[in-house]
């Protein structure tokens, strides 16, 4: 069996997350996070040709989005792409990042409001609501703060 290489498998996740945001199935979806920026600025400029295809816009994230719903290990310090199709979604996940920060700021980034952030996160993602909870019960490595 041929082997696949890393970029060739990214870019294969990258086409099949823009076809289900044209699909309407997904409303915002994220290619897998890298550690290096160079790696994911070959992977934007690719992923430029298949969001024309797709009719669907990306956004280089540098400042991942850190909830509940994931282990943090898996984003922090990585460099991502975001695929939508709508403005609105880019504008709605934007917001949801500088609610995160602001209750941070102000102490109150916990319990419900803490929880209330990965669901909203989850939704966008388009995951049912099963799935969402799922997810953040059973994610062990959660963002801790001193």
């Amino acid at each position: 069996m041929r082997e696949m290489d890393s970029f060739s498998y990214a870019m294969g996740v990258i086409d099949a997350f823009n076809e289900v945001v044209r699909a309407g199935v997904k409303k915002l979806a994220l290619a897998h996070p890298v550690k290096d920026r160079q790696l994911r600025e070959e992977l934007a400029q690719a992923a430029e040709g298949i969001c024309a295809q797709y009719g669907t816009k990306f956004y280089k994230e540098d400042d991942p989005l850190l909830t509940d719903l994931f282990p943090v290990s898996l984003n922090r310090g990585t460099y991502n792409i975001l695929f939508y199709q709508s403005e609105e979604v880019l504008a709605e996940y934007l917001e949801l990042k500088q609610r995160k920060k602001q209750l941070q700021e102000e102490g109150r980034y916990a319990g419900q409001e803490r929880k209330e952030i990965a669901r909203s996160f989850g939704r966008l993602l388009s995951y049912t609501d099963e799935a969402i909870e799922r997810l953040i019960a059973c994610n062990h490595e959660k963002e801790s703060f001193s």
